[in-house]
């Protein structure tokens, strides 16, 4: 049996830049920029995203921020104030939702799970803080009560075909089930066939120690205290878990084209080019900030930009860096990641009327061009919705 790394601290990764404990485990090797608190990778993150496919790989997430929403009227309160239809969301159950701008621009992007007595929500890191903030100024006279709670909550994500029996051994009531029993948690559910997200489609459980389990379509997100950060890992990785830095997890998210808010978003991102109307805004409610671009862009026009998958050639491109056609500037690059089977990829935001087959070229982190194709697959996401928004909007 591997030692335990030493307790982390616990206040928050994301305020003060303190390191996660799991950097202690061998190979670890810091992530950059906000990324910098958690592991890129152990040594081999090629190797790291093969194990992903096969097995169970464990990843520390613990630099998301995390608020938690008590009271009685939370979900309604939610449900206002947010893209996603929330009110019905009910217990043990989770789902994404997006905060917008008055003109319809993307400014946090949330993921929920309900235990019944708080609503969860973590976020990218360092974005906490101006969520508390929007959502204080949002109480008014309700029963809710928000609190950043990152100082003492961290996010671990589990992922491969292996993944929920890993969970199950370590973190089960008993605590020493055998490794071979299931959590028992569904799939997430499909969207509804009329393209608006079906109402809590991330199944929740709760296991031993109070860990909160969500499932994704990337895999498990467990809520855990951030005091006992090091342990549950350890004990994830004694029954198989293999540690994985964010890079496997960044490689897989862009190959899956899921975008991340901050990296492909900026200032004038709107929900409609990252796909994330599929996912985090219910076109059948309405009376949310923002409502009316969401509904005016879905109904009558297609968003300026979309969200695209790159392959490039031979080398990885540089985050924020400009893609161009013919010398002209008409995207960025957001993430870019070496995947184990695809080779250099990149997710990007480019102009809408780019076509698919247009010879692209982007830098790499020196500076130097690259040669970059949209994936053939890139032209329009099968799940996009494919009827009108506001059905329902006198009853929302």
């Amino acid at each position: 049996m591997s030692a335990e790394p030493e307790p982390g601290p616990t206040e928050s990764t994301a305020a003060t830049g303190a390191a996660s404990p799991l950097l202690g485990l061998p190979g670890a090797v810091a992530g950059q920029g906000l990324d910098g608190p958690v592991a890129a990778h152990y040594g081999d993150p090629l190797r790291e995203q093969r194990t992903a496919v096969t097995g169970a790989v464990l990843v520390d997430r613990s630099h998301r921020g995390v608020v938690r929403v008590g009271g009685p009227d939370r979900l309604s309160w939610l449900h206002s104030i947010t893209s996603q239809h929330l009110s019905g969301l009910g217990e043990l159950r989770g789902s994404e939702a997006l905060v917008l701008s008055p003109q319809g621009h993307v400014e946090h992007h949330l993921v929920l799970a309900d235990d019944g007595s708080a609503t969860w929500i973590d976020v990218e890191p360092g974005t906490a803080a101006g969520l508390m903030r929007y959502l204080e100024s949002m109480r008014f006279m309700l029963r809710v009560e928000p609190e950043d709670v990152t100082a003492g909550w961290a996010v671990l994500s589990v992922l491969g075909p292996q993944a929920s029996l890993v969970v199950a051994a370590a973190l089960s009531a008993q605590g020493d089930a055998a490794l071979g029993a299931d959590l028992g948690l569904p799939d997430p559910l499909s969207p509804e066939p009329t393209g608006a997200p079906t109402v809590g489609p991330y199944p929740v459980i709760r296991v031993a120690g109070g860990v909160l389990v969500r499932r994704l379509p990337h895999g498990l997100d467990l809520l855990v205290e951030r005091s006992a950060l090091a342990r549950t890992a350890q004990r994830l990785r004694d029954v198989g878990a293999v540690p994985a830095g964010l890079a496997a997890f960044e490689a897989e998210r862009i190959a899956a084209r899921r975008p991340r808010l901050g990296r492909e978003t900026d200032h004038r991102t709107i929900p409609h080019e990252v796909d994330w109307l599929t996912t985090a805004v219910h076109l059948d409610k309405g009376c949310y900030r923002g409502q009316e671009t969401v509904a005016r862009v879905h109904n009558l026009g297609r968003p300026p930009r979309r969200l695209v998958l790159l392959h490039l050639d031979g080398m990885v491109a540089a985050a924020g860096s400009p893609v161009t056609a013919a010398g002209r500037e008409i995207g960025f690059v957001g993430t870019s990641e070496m995947h184990a089977e695809l080779g250099p990829i990149a997710l990007a935001i480019v102009k809408r009327s780019v076509a698919g087959d247009t010879a692209l070229v982007v830098t790499d982190p020196d500076g130097a061009p690259i040669a970059a194709a949209i994936d053939p697959d890139s032209d329009e996401s099968p799940a996009t919705p494919k009827r009108p928004a506001g059905r329902l909007l006198r009853s929302s």
